[in-house]
């Protein structure tokens, strides 16, 4: 059976319906989409909470396919990859921000 369940991002509230077996699951993954979107935020890079919320599903997709791709890697390669990633990303907000001064 499903219930609402309340969890808080970057200060905002939004009811999410969720079996009641997959809610520790849902309050876990708010709680890493927050973290990912205040790291984000607090660089100062990226301005607006939409592509803020944009990048943080980048990032979270990309580490998801990043393990998916390398499930006989171990975790220094994954997190190697991660961090090429990110470095990759950032130097495309900055010169994308560049342009837009």
């Amino acid at each position: 059976m499903s219930s609402p369940v309340t969890v808080s991002i970057l200060g905002k509230e939004y009811q999410v319906a969720c079996p009641e077996n997959e809610q520790a699951a849902l309050i876990s993954s708010a709680q890493m989409v927050h973290l990912n979107m205040d790291k984000i935020r607090n660089t100062g890079k990226i301005v607006g909470l939409d592509r803020i919320a944009v990048m943080a599903a980048l990032n979270l997709a990309h580490e998801l396919i990043t393990i998916q791709n390398n499930q006989g890697a171990g975790i220094d390669e994954i997190n190697k990859s991660i961090l090429q990633m990110k470095d990759r990303v950032s130097i495309f907000l900055d010169e994308t921000r560049q342009l837009e001064l």
